[in-house]
């Protein structure tokens, strides 16, 4: 067998037919597995284009295995496509929407360039068939057809419009490849148009040249794998070899030995380098599996991600870890000599351990532990050039209130975190060119725009507090942090603070099931389940109901308990719950609830609004209660 390296567009350059055999399964790729992650590739490749990054390295999106077949001399040369099936199919799906995009873009000429790539041209015994560049399986044809054929994203709606299930508020699932072309649709769409709330890439630049731009991208930048096969070689072996679960290689083990072969090209004591500046990295610390995001990785995979981004301000992704970094090393030549790397590496590899494994005696114990706890990883790279920048004290309890102060207020506003990454690299990049002070990163994140990056002021804070759902859209442990921290505020500092072992939880005041112990303001007990929907829209006992389920959820509901109460108790009535509250709970969180000889509606408005005024100055967001000026 033959292996070649071709781009995306090369492999169906040519006038040929990519034909998948009757017995391989239908389309199966979805969204969260296979799609998302294929955008994000193409997307970096688009974005480093848009930015004038032509030199970065090339990124492969896997390989495929294909036979060539005997094809009588009038027909169109077919090869059947032995593994990479899904693969193929999915970019043919892509292309048609880039093309389509285009043609709506009035972008003709770049639309009819990229229909070469999807249908063959000229001269053909069977065009029904052999026009098309790649060939499902039978199951998968008629949608695959339409696909490419519709020429529009406004007549494949037409053709598979949106179809409620009956008595459901969901759609009927529509065909995978249908399915794949909407979501690639919109990614592109975001991607070149912006969305409500943050405009474009290279906005200055007409759509024209951008989408330019990114068929550059797709002509050098990405590519495939082709594994051609000779006469004698057996198709389903080598299906088997490929398909294989062996335990590969992690990141770090082959940058490891990319180091090292370099070291003994210099001429270096490789044994002496390696216990200098290498074996700290072979704990099991370092090995050990952690998520981060939806990836779960071993921490030198996910130190080497972030050190990397901390020297370039650049996403990398941890799929192109290795690639990255040698490119990288080679290319951009950042080190006079692989000690110097290697040293840089181990003094980086000692600010991530503070990170990761924070004491609470460190400086930065507090922030390590919030983003930890928040999930914030892609604040890392910022962090560790912190670090390294060794700034002092004050700076740094500065700079995590600010940090903490837009996550959390974000978190509890319910404004997405998929900008993150965007965010902290911009910051990242600020603060590697001038002095990283306080001041500088307070007026970077005060004038972040639009609901995706904005920092939340007190009337969003307010709100959030007084109006938004908090159980149920905020993780239980995020929750706790923000109680917990409350509560510190709270207790007095003459008194000695507690040391709480286990992990507190969190407790409904007026619990979920309420309506049995829990009167309306009338005596009366509340409605629930079909008497609810049954009941008229105006009557007082279905609006109070109505509006009791909703004053549950908010914050002011919302309190800490060291231990979980019986189910008995955490449902029972106000005076057995009180109790039992002020009998195992010396939180000062709870006094003012426990003083109260009644538990309703406009007591949980009330703590609302006092947690509210409390979070607001624990998470400022004014300039002169962050840096005290």
């Amino acid at each position: 067998m033959k292996a070649n390296a071709l781009s995306l567009l090369d492999l169906f350059e040519n006038k040929q037919r990519l034909e998948v055999p009757l017995f391989q399964r239908r389309y199966v790729w979805n969204q969260d597995q296979q799609w998302a992650p294929l955008w994000e590739d193409i997307e970096r490749k688009f974005t480093e284009y848009l930015e004038g990054r032509h030199d970065a390295p090339v990124h492969f999106l896997g390989a495929m295995v294909l036979d060539q077949k005997q094809t009588p001399s009038s027909h169109v040369v077919k090869r059947q496509v032995i593994d990479g099936q899904q693969r193929l199919t999915t970019l043919q799906v892509f292309l048609a929407v880039f093309r389509d995009f285009c043609r709506e873009q009035e972008c003709g000429e770049l639309a009819a360039e990229c229909d070469t790539f999807t249908v063959n041209k000229g001269m053909m015994a069977d065009p029904d068939v052999e026009r098309f560049k790649v060939w499902p399986t039978q199951q998968d044809r008629p949608e695959f057809i339409d696909v490419i054929v519709a020429g529009s994203r406004v007549a494949l709606v037409a053709k598979y419009p949106l179809v409620r299930r009956k008595y459901s508020r969901r759609y009927e699932a529509r065909p995978r490849i249908i399915e794949a072309y909407f979501y690639f649709d919109q990614c592109l769409r975001d991607f070149i148009l912006g969305t409500s709330d943050e405009a474009p890439l290279a906005a200055d630049v007409s759509v024209a040249e951008r989408l330019g731009e990114c068929f550059q991208a797709l002509k050098h930048a990405l590519q495939i794998v082709a594994i051609d096969l000779e006469t004698g070689d057996d198709a389903q072996v080598i299906f088997e070899t490929l398909n294989a679960r062996g335990e590969p290689l992690l990141p770090a083990d082959l940058l490891r030995n990319f180091i090292f072969l370099r070291v003994a090209r210099e001429g270096k004591s490789q044994e002496d380098l390696y216990k200098k500046h290498w074996a700290g990295f072979e704990t099991s610390f370092w090995r050990a599996v952690v998520s981060q995001g939806r990836l779960k990785r071993p921490r030198s995979d996910l130190f080497m991600q972030h050190f990397l981004a901390s020297q370039q301000a650049v996403d990398i992704p941890i799929t192109h870890l290795y690639t990255e970094y040698r490119y990288w090393i080679e290319k951009k030549r950042p080190f006079a000599s692989v000690e110097e790397e290697l040293a840089t590496l181990a003094r980086f590899g000692s600010h991530f351990l503070r990170i990761a494994d924070p004491k609470q005696d460190d400086v930065v114990y507090r922030v390590a532990t919030f983003l930890d706890r928040f999930d914030v990883g892609t604040a890392y790279p910022a962090l560790l050039w912190l670090l390294d920048k060794d700034i002092n004290a004050d700076s740094w309890v500065a700079i995590s209130s600010i940090l903490e102060s837009y996550v959390l207020r974000r978190q509890l506003c319910g404004l997405t975190t998929k900008n993150y990454n965007k965010v902290f690299l911009t910051l990242l990049r600020l603060i590697k060119t001038v002095e990283p002070t306080p001041d500088l990163v307070f007026g970077y994140f005060d004038i972040l725009p639009g609901e995706s990056t904005i920092w939340p002021t007190d009337e969003m804070l307010f709100n959030a507090f007084t109006a938004r759902h908090a159980y149920g859209t905020t993780l239980p442990h995020r929750l706790a942090y923000v109680l917990t921290r409350i509560d510190e505020a709270m207790t007095d500092r003459k008194a000695e603070r507690m040391t709480l072992q286990e992990e507190l939880t969190i407790e409904h005041v007026m619990p979920q099931a309420w309506v049995e112990h829990w009167p309306l303001s009338d005596g009366s007990r509340g409605l629930s389940g079909v008497d609810l929907f049954a009941a008229d829209e105006g009557a007082p006992r279905r609006l109070e109901t109505l509006r009791r389920n909703t004053a549950i959820q908010h914050f002011g509901n919302l309190t800490l308990l060291s231990e979980r109460l019986n189910p008995s108790i955490s449902n029972g009535s106000w005076a057995t719950k009180k109790a039992e509250i002020s009998r195992i709970s010396k939180l000062a969180i709870n006094k003012p609830i426990v003083a109260l000889q009644e538990w309703n509606e406009e007591a949980i408005e009330s703590r609302s609004r006092a947690l509210f005024e409390l979070a607001k100055n624990l998470w400022p967001r004014t300039r002169a209660d962050v840096l005290g000026a």
